[in-house]
């Protein structure tokens, strides 16, 4: 026997009376029915479960078992909920069975659980209802489409921004970008360089060497305070104690962390392993390394991001390392690696950096001590593409 078990979810509206339903709806013999009855005979202080009614005596089908998210502590949170909300959710389950989302022969065979959030402080019984009527009505016709199809979870799950949360944590899924190298070692002068960059999702802040050695890694969240939605790289150049140096980074919340190519296999590996046990990208510097695709192949397993460096003392030699770049690609067929170039870029170099294939240009004293770092920095975003969210529309 197949047994039905859909889940839905929706949230509508906005202020105190903003409405959020999370549903299963399910064969009574299933899942769901046994959680049906669970939840009407095992009552909750302050969760009290309460069966949907469009009125007294007059519950929808299929039978629906409310439960509040909210703890209950007095009586006119209890208003809301045996009020408005009770009665929203019954008619919007109604209205559905009657537009033919539950076909007529089915509603004896299911039930519904339905989560409803009323906040403590919502005063406007009409928008109670009205939100949780649309919710309701939604999250059920989401449960019964399988909404989000794989295909919306892969376009949206770095582009959304949860409302509440109020910032976005960035990712790298779409390349080229300005990772702008914030070396300089006073916090003052920093925000004010960051306070003079246009606003782009395709700008990376990586936390220079010199910074964390004055102010250490705390200094991370203390960019997050003026840069709350920025993408932060830890630049640690670490040489031993891999693990130990991403944790830290991790618990200042950085995105990405750098490790030295010239360290051992053995602390790469590490450092690797837990940058993708933690979720944050790792990244291998191959500054003074004569043989990057040697250490990437020696390596139990591949990072996130390759940086070609060229350090600053050798800017003047014109050396350049990302020739190398489609070299690593043809040896590493099926890798999912950004090749990251530094040294030397500005506009004329960086153009032939991104023929080469370069994922994203690392810059610091062309745009950090720049007479006009607005126009520095658009000079090169303007070289790796519009601004990824500029035409962002939410639809559902």
């Amino acid at each position: 026997m197949v047994v039905l078990f859909f889940i839905g979810e929706a949230l509508i509206g906005e202020g105190n009376e903003v409405a959020h339903i999370d549903l299963m709806i399910g064969d009574k013999e299933g899942p769901v029915g046994q959680a049906f009855a669970n939840g009407l005979t095992q009552l909750s202080v302050g969760h009290t479960p309460l069966l949907a009614v469009i009125r007294p005596n007059l519950p929808p089908k299929p039978f629906t078992l409310i439960i509040p998210k909210v703890t209950v502590k007095d009586m006119d949170q209890v208003s809301k909920i045996f009020g408005p909300a009770q009665a929203s959710v019954a008619k919007a389950i109604a209205d559905a069975v009657e537009e033919g989302a539950i076909p007529n022969d089915q509603i004896e065979k299911l039930v519904i659980v339905c989560s409803v959030f009323i906040h403590p402080q919502a005063e406007d019984f009409r928008k109670i209802y009205h939100y949780n009527y649309s919710a309701t009505k939604l999250a059920l016709k989401r449960a019964l489409t399988n909404y989000p199809s794989l295909e919306k979870i892969a376009y949206d799950k770095d582009r959304a921004k949860h409302p509440i949360m109020g910032f976005r944590v960035p990712r790298l899924w779409m390349p080229p970008y300005v990772q702008i190298a914030l070396d300089m070692p006073d916090i003052d002068a920093l925000k004010k360089v960051v306070s003079q960059l246009p606003k782009s999702d395709r700008i990376l802040f990586e936390v220079g060497t010199p910074l964390v050695k004055r102010y250490g890694m705390e200094v991370i969240r203390e960019i997050r305070k003026f840069a709350k939605d920025a993408f932060v790289i830890a630049d640690l150049k670490t040489l031993d104690v891999g693990q130990v140096e991403v944790d830290l980074a991790f618990n200042e919340t950085a995105d990405a962390v750098v490790v030295s190519g010239l360290a051992s296999s053995s602390t790469i590996n590490k450092f690797i392993y837990e940058s993708k046990r933690l979720g944050i990208y790792s990244s291998v510097d191959m500054m003074e390394v004569n043989d990057p695709l040697g250490v990437l192949k020696g390596l139990d397993d591949t990072p996130d991001i390759v940086i070609l460096h060229r350090g600053i003392d050798e800017e003047s030699k014109g050396k350049t390392r990302w020739q190398i770049i489609q070299d690593i690609k043809n040896e590493l067929p099926g890798k999912k690696i950004l090749f990251s170039v530094a040294g030397g870029i500005r506009e004329e170099t960086a153009k032939e950096a991104l023929k080469k294939g370069a994922d994203i240009l690392i810059v610091g004293r062309y745009i950090t001590q720049s007479k006009d770092v607005e126009k520095a920095a658009r000079g090169l975003l303007n070289l790796v593409g519009e601004d990824m969210d500029l035409y962002r529309i939410h639809v559902e």
